[in-house]
């Protein structure tokens, strides 16, 4: 960073920055320009004559304010580019000022590590700034790393001066005061870097500190622009972009360095899971259920024709391949969960079933057959989070956990359960019954809690990763998204067709900013969670489709289960060109 403001240099009278159109600049070689940056032989150009000198005669065009503000922009970018020449040039033309000549004076000599200098800077923008009470806030930061870099060069009697009749007298934030007094039993430099969780004495941790005392708004931006403002507005606006793309279905990468600054960004439907890659035909009757396990490796189906189907997906062609079927279920399988770590499944059956399989996927092994009477109706289930108990209830007012044998460790009388969540905290699981509602419950203490209220049953439903959300199949109604915390109804999504069947719909693509559900008119829908209607329909199926799972590992792999007795694997368009492919790991910007 060149040196600037410091030599014999009369203070600004002026406490706001303007740009001074039609005035000529013409500071000698050495002096310092309106932005506040020394220059260095004159730009480069002849003592004598310059340009500016001969378009100082010209009237300029009085800039505007918010042009006064790219251009300082620009200049930031170029400065931190280390083009200083440049950057002296476009302000000597702009009749702009990169920054108050009092903010330059203290850049250069915090970086420069004269504490004492900095500190009297902060008397001379005192005047600049919203609240003056700031100036007790920045004084502090600057004491904090004055007293680090004394203790790591050894200095520790001069360190406990600063601490002592510098610091405490602020009497501000006395907490960290305590923290830092600490320090001073760190025997090794390296110690305290790692204690204190500093950069060490120098440009790293220095720079840092500016980057705080501007982040803060400790100084107007009219004084000190705030650091790398030019690259955070368009970081800005490509997250923006991104977030109203409706097929951004990648990884979000908040750098700049992969996108195009030159066009706006833009995501092809191709690259979405919007077209059948395989139709698996290898169960005989209809398929009631299917779900991807959580590592995205497997799916596994389940069918009327009382099998369960485990498919392997293979990690670079994504087609699936039959692994493995599990057999004996009289009754069909209607639900399927896998444990957290994918080693077992469980599948239940319809209303009239009163057993569940709990199957060893690696062995293919049947490790439990649990069935507590003849009467009961196990028709849901979910694993606790520490993949050692499930629940599981039915309609006719069972509602059981259990551990992995089967056995029984806690029933809740009188509830009849139509789906079932367990929450993260291990304690809670959310029910839906045939109230009409959803209910939190409490094994534990035994307490519940109501948590949604619908007024048409609820078929099913599914809860996000973060636990936040609620998708909701409501009979005669369609998908419903609520806020769990909040408690609301967030939106109601169009489209679908959903009667009294039990539909399952599910959250994918990254993020989760997908929704997907399967409808009785045959077709798959697909959502942007935040726009109510759809932004695909998916055709293929030849009657209703009945699940529908987002793979949680490949947002560009989705699988869908029909009455028509096929399981549909869905992914992007098969044919693309070079760079659409491309877009398939980092979506490309492209014309609308």
């Amino acid at each position: 960073m060149q040196a600037n403001g410091t030599g014999g240099q009369e203070p600004e009278p002026e406490p706001q920055l303007s740009c001074r159109n039609g005035e000529s600049s013409s500071s000698a070689a050495g002096a310092v320009h309106s932005n506040g940056l020394q220059s260095s032989a004159n730009n480069g150009l002849p003592s004598t004559e310059s340009p500016a000198s001969d378009t100082s005669t010209k009237k300029k065009k009085r800039l505007s304010q918010s042009d006064e503000d790219v251009i300082r922009l620009i200049g930031q970018h170029l400065h931190g580019l280390g083009l200083n020449q440049t950057v002296d040039l476009l302000m000597q033309e702009s009749g702009c000022r990169l920054e108050h000549p009092a903010a330059t004076k203290f850049r250069n000599h915090v970086m420069e590590g004269e504490w004492e200098k900095a500190e009297s800077d902060l008397n001379e923008l005192k005047a600049l700034m919203h609240s003056p009470s700031a100036v007790v806030r920045m004084k502090f930061l600057l004491l904090q790393q004055k007293y680090l870099e004394y203790l790591e060069d050894g200095k520790i009697l001069e360190a406990l001066q600063v601490l002592r009749a510098e610091l405490t007298p602020l009497k501000y934030n006395t907490e960290r005061i305590h923290v830092l007094s600490g320090y001073l039993m760190c025997s090794l430099p390296d110690d305290l870097r790692a204690k204190a969780e500093w950069e060490g004495k120098g440009t790293a941790s220095r720079s840092k500190l500016l980057d705080k005392l501007q982040i803060s708004s400790y100084l107007p931006p009219s004084v000190m622009l705030p650091p790398r403002r030019l690259q955070a507005l368009l970081r800005q606006a490509v997250e923006l972009q991104r977030d109203r793309c409706l097929y951004h279905n990648t990884k979000l990468d908040s750098g700049l360095d992969n996108v195009s600054l030159l066009i706006d960004h833009v995501c092809s439907r191709k690259q979405f899971p919007c077209y059948t890659q395989q139709i698996l035909t290898e169960h005989c009757n209809e398929v009631w259920f299917c779900k991807f396990s959580h590592d995205g490796t497997k799916l596994a189906s389940g069918s009327k024709d009382t099998t369960v189907i485990i498919w392997q997906v293979d990690p670079d062609s994504h087609q699936l391949k039959q692994l493995k079927t599990l057999e004996g279920h009289a009754y069909g399988v209607s639900y399927l969960a896998w444990s957290p770590d994918d080693t077992y499944l469980i599948a239940c059956g319809p209303d009239d079933c009163s057993e569940l399989w709990l199957w060893n996927v690696q062995t293919g092994e049947l490790r439990t057959k649990m069935s507590q009477s003849h009467e009961d109706s196990l028709t849901s289930v979910a694993w606790n989070p520490d993949g050692k108990r499930f629940v599981t209830g039915g309609q006719r007012g069972q509602f059981y956990q259990c551990d992995l044998d089967g056995n029984l460790l806690d029933s809740w009388e009188g509830v009849r359960v139509q789906c079932l969540w367990c929450v993260s905290d291990g304690r809670t699981v959310l029910a839906s019954d045939t109230h009409q509602r959803i209910r939190g419950y409490n094994f534990e203490d035994l307490t519940d809690r109501n948590i949604v209220q619908e007024d048409h049953p609820i078929m099913s439903f599914t809860v996000s990763k973060s636990g936040r959300l609620a998708l909701l199949n409501v009979a005669t109604q369609g998908v419903h998204l609520w806020d769990l915390q909040d408690r609301v109804l967030v939106r109601k999504y169009q489209g679908v067709t959903q009667g009294f069947y039990t539909i399952h719909s599910c959250f994918g693509g990254y993020n989760e900013d997908f929704i997907a559900s399967g409808s009785e008119d045959h077709k798959v829908y697909i959502w942007h969670k935040r726009s109510e209607l759809p932004i695909a329909e998916l055709t293929g199926h030849t009657r209703t489709v009945n699940c529908v799972s987002w793979n949680p590992a490949l947002p560009g792999l989705m699988a869908s289960a029909s009455d028509d007795g096929t399981v549909r694997v869905w992914g992007p368009a098969p044919f693309l060109d070079s760079q659409e492919t491309e877009g398939l790991t980092e979506c490309y910007s492209m014309d609308s």
